[in-house]
């Protein structure tokens, strides 16, 4: 008998390993069903507060289990359509303030022929300033809160920076065609080289998500077309100095050309960070 007693610990031994296997085995399933209970309840919960239904709740849901899967090809998912989002905010800012400015040159265009009254449009002016100082205003928010973005953030900001510029100076092209009370086709002509040259950003702007190459002959387009803007600003001036007397007018004139000139420089600013950040991004 005393020779049997190691067999039965050991019986005894492995029944209680089992046991302990058994349980174990059962502890993790216990521990998985309230995790997908967990994870329901909230699904249930973030749909109620945001009003989506079922079909929404579940697509949702199907998206986050996807994305955070705990698989390293899950989270390169994660992270491809997070900085996605970020670059489509940002890009829907820049090109909304763009717009803003596009419509302040058109505007500037008109106060440039005098053919419209000088207050009117100043107010419609005024409104484009505000437009594209919200755009920015959004953009500056996104920039500071994203976690990271495919293209450098400072050089978005310069882009920023420098179409606020000229949509500053557009207004006060503005504002002063109506209190020096002339009009100027040479400010025309530097007019349509600058909505040529915004036309070219909007499209490098739109484009940064596409290759490098794309964003950068865009960037380098426009480049060229803010200095047309001073090629005709230097012919303009040349045209207005050839007076053999200094008038009144011909200083208003020449202030009215100078202020588009300044616009040309901060476009070429704009073009400048563009190609700098598509360099970057590689």
């Amino acid at each position: 008998m005393a020779g049997d007693q190691p067999d039965r610990d050991r019986v005894d031994g492995d029944a209680a390993v089992g046991g302990r296997r058994r349980r174990g085995r059962g502890g993790r399933d216990r521990r998985r069903r309230l995790t997908r209970a967990r994870v329901a309840t909230t699904d249930a919960l973030g749909g109620a507060a945001t009003g989506q239904g079922a079909p929404a709740q579940a697509a949702a849901a199907r998206r986050r289990r996807r994305l955070l899967g705990g698989s390293a090809g899950g989270l390169r998912r994660f992270v491809r359509e997070l900085v996605g989002s970020v670059d489509d905010a940002l890009v829907a800012r820049l090109r909304g303030q763009i717009a803003a400015v596009r419509q302040g040159a058109q505007i500037a265009k008109q106060a440039a022929v005098g053919d419209s009254d000088h207050s009117e449009l100043e107010q419609h002016m005024r409104a484009m300033e505000r437009a594209g100082d919200d755009e920015r205003a959004q953009l500056v928010q996104t920039l500071s809160t994203a976690l990271m973005t495919s293209f450098d953030r400072e050089d978005l900001f310069r882009v920023s920076r420098s179409i606020d510029d000229v949509l500053d100076n557009l207004y006060d092209f503005v504002r002063e065609a109506g209190l020096f009370t002339v009009a100027d086709e040479h400010c025309a002509m530097l007019l349509d080289a600058v909505e040529e040259c915004l036309s070219r950003i909007d499209r490098a702007v739109g484009g940064i998500r596409e290759p490098r190459d794309s964003v950068v002959a865009h960037a380098l387009g426009a480049s060229k077309d803010s200095a047309r803007v001073r090629q005709r600003y230097q012919e303009a001036l040349a045209d207005l100095l050839a007076a053999d007397t200094v008038t009144p007018e011909l200083l208003k004139r020449r202030e009215l050309l100078r202020r588009l000139d300044v616009v040309g420089l901060r476009l070429g600013e704009a073009a400048a960070a563009l190609s700098d950040g598509a360099v970057k991004r590689g």
